[in-house]
C-alpha cells in the first residue's frame, strides 16, 4: 500500500517532540518519488539539515575537546556526519520506516542507506524550522541528535577515526596498485558564503562512492573514507566501530586486494 499519510504519534515519539507544522514534518519525509515536484520533496530540507548537523557536531568537538587541533576535529566530523553514519541512526530509530516514497519504491526493501541517511537530515532540517530558527532551532537538534551522536563521536576519537583517510588511502593505492589516488568535484551547492561540495575519489579507472562536504576538504576526507570501505580497509564490528585494518594481518589484506583487484576487470 502506498505511504500517503505520516504517523504523527509514532513520530513524534521518535524525535523526543511535538512538532508545531505539521506539514513541515511532513514534507521532510517525502521522498522525491511522490513529490508533485522536487521542489515539494524533502531534499531542501536534507540540504539545510546537512548544514545544521555539521554545526551542531563541530560546536560539540569544540565545546568537548579543548585542546584538539583543527585537522583532528575535521577527520572526527567526517566520520561523525557520514551517510554511513546517518543511515546507521535512522535506521536504529525506525525514522527510515516513516518515509513517504511512490510505488516504484516501496518494494526495494531494505531501503538504500542513501535514502536512510537522507531522511535523518531532512528531520534535522524540519527540527531546526519548526523551533524557531538559529538559537532555539540549534538547541532543539542538540536534544535530539546528541544522545546518538555523542557516542559515536566519543568512541570515534577513543579508537583513532581522527586519522587521516587520504593518507591512508594514498599509501595503500601506491603499494597495491601504484597510482595516486586524485579526488574529482563532482557538484556544488548553495550561495557563495556556504557551498556544500561533493567529492569522489578515483584511482586508474576506477572511482568510488562520492560524499557531500562543506568544504572540499572535508569532502575528501569522507570520499576517501568510503573509498576505505569499498576496499575492505575499514572494518565494523558488532557495535557498529570502526577501524582500519591492520596491514600486518595477511588474511584482511589478501581480502582486500582480491577485492579491489577484481573491481578492475
Amino acid at each position: 500500500m502506498e505511504h500517503t499519510s505520516i504517523d504523527v504519534e509514532a513520530l513524534e515519539r521518535i524525535l523526543g517532540r511535538r512538532f508545531n507544522d505539521l506539514e513541515l514534518l511532513e514534507r521532510a519525509l517525502r521522498h522525491a518519488s511522490i513529490a508533485d515536484t522536487r521542489a515539494e520533496s524533502n531534499e531542501r530540507l536534507e540540504f539545510l539539515g546537512d548544514a545544521v548537523l555539521g554545526m551542531v557536531v563541530c560546536e560539540h568537538l569544540y565545546q568537548t575537546y579543548p585542546d584538539m587541533l583543527e585537522g583532528d576535529m575535521t577527520k572526527i566530523k567526517s566520520v561523525a556526519v557520514s551517510r554511513k553514519i546517518c543511515a546507521k541512526i535512522a535506521r536504529k530509530i525506525g525514522l527510515d520506516e516513516h518515509l513517504l516514497l511512490g510505488k516504484g519504491m516501496l518494494g526495494a526493501q531494505p531501503l538504500p542507506s542513501s535514502l536512510s541517511a537522507a531522511v535523518l537530515e531532512s528531520i534535522i532540517g524540519a527540527i531546526y524550522l519548526d523551533a524557531g530558527g538559529p538559537s532555539e532551532g540549534l538547541e532543539a537538534v542538540r536534544t535530539f541528535l546528541m544522545p546518538h551522536m555523542e557516542t559515536i563521536v566519543t568512541k570515534a576519537e577513543e579508537s583513532g577515526h581522527q586519522q587521516n583517510f587520504k593518507s591512508v588511502l594514498q599509501q595503500y593505492a601506491q603499494d597495491e596498485f601504484e597510482a595516486t589516488p586524485t579526488y574529482v568535484l563532482l557538484d556544488e551547492k548553495g550561495p557563495d558564503h556556504a557551498k556544500c561540495f561533493e567529492v569522489c575519489v578515483q584511482i586508474g579507472v576506477n572511482r568510488y562512492p562520492s560524499s557531500w562536504g562543506q568544504s572540499k576538504k572535508q569532502a575528501e576526507q569522507t570520499a576517501a573514507l568510503n573509498a576505505l570501505e569499498e576496499l575492505g580497509l575499514i572494518v565494523e564490528n558488532e557495535d557498529g566501530d570502526l577501524s582500519i585494518v591492520d596491514r600486518s594481518q595477511g588474511a584482511d589484506l589478501n581480502d582486500a586486494r582480491a577485492e579491489a583487484r577484481s573491481s578492475e576487470d
